[in-house]
C-alpha cells in the first residue's frame, strides 16, 4: 500500500507522534509511507525510518493555505497514494477541494476524529471520508450525533500508548534522589499528580479544591505541564489562589517534563479532572502503563479508560468530596500491572492498517 497522512504540523504532540509511529510501522511492514505537513521537529524521524515528507504551509487557517490546493494535487500525482489519511479539519478541507476535480485515480480517504470539535459545520470536512476512525466511544457518539455517516464506515480505534516508553521498569535511586532534591516537599508524602498543559479546562481549580479537603500532612500535589506565553496570567492567578487557600507548601507546579514517564512512576495516583469531557485522556493510559493508580471524572474518554483499568477510580463529575473519600479506596487496591491491549501503540497501528485494507477491498 501507498499511504499518505495529512496534518497541520509535525511539532511535538499526541496526534503528531501517532502519525510518525504509524508511518514507522507501515514502513517496517513494507508499505510506502509519506506525510504532508508544514514541518516541525518530528520530520527527522520520518526520514530516519524511510518515509517521505512533503512540506506545505497548511497549518494556518487562511487564504494562503487554501492556495495550496493545486500543490496538494501535484503531490498526489507524484506519490500516487492508495490511501490519504486526514487528521485535522483544515487540511481535510484542502484535501476535499484537491480531490473534487482530481484528474487521476482518486485515493481512498480515511479520517481520524481526534476530538469533540466545537464547530460541527467547520468540522464537517472530517466526515467527507470513505472510512472514519473515532479515538473513543465518546467521539464515536459525537460523530453519530452531528454528522450523517454510515455506521459500517465508522471504526473505534483508541489512541495507543508506547509500552517501550511507558512501562513498569523501576525508577533508579539516582533519579529518585534528583527528584526529591528538586521537590523536597514530596518526600515521604503520598503524591497526587494532575498532568497536562496549564490551561483553564484541565481542572486545576478542582485539584486545588481537593487539597482543601485532604490531610496535607500526608499528601502532596504536583502539576507537571508547560505554561504557554498566553497562559502566564492564568498561571499567576492559580498560584495566587493556592496561596489564598494556604496550600503553597502542598502543591507544586513542575513545568514541562521530558521525563514524564518517571514522574508518573513517582506518583501514587495520577488524575484527570478536566472541566470538559475528554475525547480520550492520554495521560490516564500512560500513567496506568507505568503502574500508577488512576482517577478521574465518570464521563468522556477518561471514563472508558479508567473503567477498564480500575473502576474505583471513577468519581461523579465535580464531586470533590467524593473524590477525596475515594482516594483511600484506590490506594489500598493493587496498582495496574499493565493496560488493556486496545490502548497500546501496536494495536492502534495494526487496527488502522486493517481499516486501510478494508477500504481497499471495498473499492476493488
Amino acid at each position: 500500500m501507498r499511504i499518505l497522512q495529512l496534518l497541520p504540523e509535525l511539532k511535538v504532540g499526541g496526534v503528531e507522534r501517532g502519525t510518525v509511529d504509524l508511518s514507522d510501522h507501515l514502513v517496517k511492514l513494507g508499505h510506502d509511507s509519506a506525510v504532508i505537513s508544514a514541518g516541525g521537529q518530528l520530520v527527522n524521524l520520518l526520514s530516519a525510518h524511510g518515509a517521505k515528507h512533503y512540506e506545505l504551509p497548511i497549518a494556518k487557517k487562511n487564504i494562503r493555505a487554501l492556495s495550496q490546493i493545486n500543490n496538494l494535487k501535484k503531490i498526489y500525482s507524484d506519490f500516487q497514494p492508495d490511501i490519504v489519511h486526514v487528521r485535522s479539519r483544515f487540511p481535510a478541507w484542502i484535501n476535499y477541494f484537491a480531490l473534487k476535480n482530481f484528474p487521476d485515480k482518486k485515493p481512498i480517504v480515511v479520517s481520524t476524529f481526534h476530538g469533540l470539535y466545537s464547530k460541527p459545520f467547520y468540522s464537517k470536512s472530517m466526515s467527507y471520508a470513505d472510512e472514519i476512525i473515532a479515538i473513543s466511544d465518546t467521539v464515536k457518539d459525537y460523530i453519530l450525533e452531528n454528522y450523517s455517516v454510515d455506521t459500517s464506515n465508522l471504526h473505534l480505534i483508541y489512541r495507543g500508548c508506547d509500552l517501550q516508553e511507558f512501562n513498569t521498569t523501576p525508577l533508579s535511586q539516582e533519579w529518585k534522589e534528583a527528584w526529591f532534591n528538586e521537590f523536597p516537599q514530596t518526600r515521604n508524602k503520598t503524591i497526587l499528580n494532575l498532568p497536562g498543559r496549564i490551561t483553564s479546562w484541565k481542572g486545576i481549580e478542582s485539584f486545588i479544591d481537593l487539597f482543601s479537603q485532604l490531610d496535607t500532612s500526608r499528601f502532596h500535589g504536583i502539576i507537571p505541564g508547560p505554561v504557554a506565553s498566553n497562559k502566564k496570567n492564568y498561571f499567576n492567578s492559580l498560584t495566587k489562589l493556592i496561596k489564598q487557600k494556604g496550600l503553597a507548601d502542598h502543591l507544586s507546579f513542575c513545568g514541562a517534563r521530558s521525563d514524564i514517564a518517571k514522574v508518573y512512576k513517582i506518583s501514587d495516583i495520577v488524575m484527570n479532572l478536566s472541566s470538559k469531557p475528554e475525547p480520550f485522556g492520554r495521560t490516564i493510559i500512560e500513567a496506568a502503563a507505568c503502574g500508577s493508580h488512576v482517577m478521574g471524572w465518570d464521563r468522556g474518554g477518561v471514563k472508558e479508560s479508567i473503567q477498564s483499568i480500575n473502576p474505583d477510580g471513577l468519581v461523579e463529575y465535580g464531586n470533590i468530596g467524593m473524590l477525596a473519600q475515594q482516594i483511600e479506596k484506590v490506594l489500598i487496591s493493587s496498582p495496574p500491572e499493565s493496560i488493556p491491549e486496545q490502548f497500546t501503540k501496536d494495536h492502534l497501528a495494526s487496527s488502522t492498517i486493517n481499516v486501510y485494507e478494508l477500504a481497499l477491498n471495498r473499492a476493488s
